[in-house]
């Protein structure tokens, strides 16, 4: 919840890669411990973090640290590490919560439906049969049967268990 509540700074963060201020929210999540920032695992040039919105629980999005808007824009580092996250993030993900089916995929740009379109983020989101409910439907309210906190512990749990997986995740 934190990398939404302004805590007296400014808000602004400075991108990495360019040395310029920002106020894009995936600059903030990384400075932060992995419990407020809700990180499931970090690597060397990506990093995995639950969706503080998420369409279901266990959703997670897969974003470099770099600012990027374009997906061919990404070094060969960072294409090579952001699949390999996203291959474990979904590993994980069925191992936790056995979903029925998962979605992967990007909104590359503002006008795709995204809220953040000018960085550029994988989302990982968990399926299961019927898992669109009433709430969403009569007042586009989420019912999530898990905490962020919870679901974030459990991943980066399972992320850890296995020594092959990619970057760190402290449970």
């Amino acid at each position: 919840m934190d990398y939404i509540v302004n805590n007296g700074g400014d808000g602004d963060q400075v991108d990495k890669g360019t040395g310029n201020k920002d106020r894009d929210p995936f600059l903030k999540v990384p400075t932060m411990s992995d419990e407020d920032g809700l990180i499931v695992a970090r690597g060397e040039t990506v990093f995995c973090v639950l969706n503080l919105f998420p369409y279901n629980a266990g959703h997670m999005m897969i974003i470099p640290y770099r600012k990027v808007a374009n997906l061919e824009d990404l070094s060969e580092a960072e294409s090579g590490e952001l699949m390999l996250f996203a291959q474990t993030a979904i590993k994980v993900v069925k191992k936790v919560s056995a979903p029925d089916a998962i979605n992967a995929g990007f909104n590359l740009g503002r006008a795709s439906g995204g809220s953040v379109g000018d960085h550029l983020h994988m989302h990982i989101v968990p399926r299961w049969t019927g898992d669109a409910n009433f709430m969403t439907v009569i007042d586009g309210t989420k019912v999530l049967p898990q905490a962020l906190r919870a679901t974030r512990e459990l991943l980066a749990r399972a992320w850890a268990a296995d020594p092959a997986n990619p970057g760190v995740a402290r449970a």
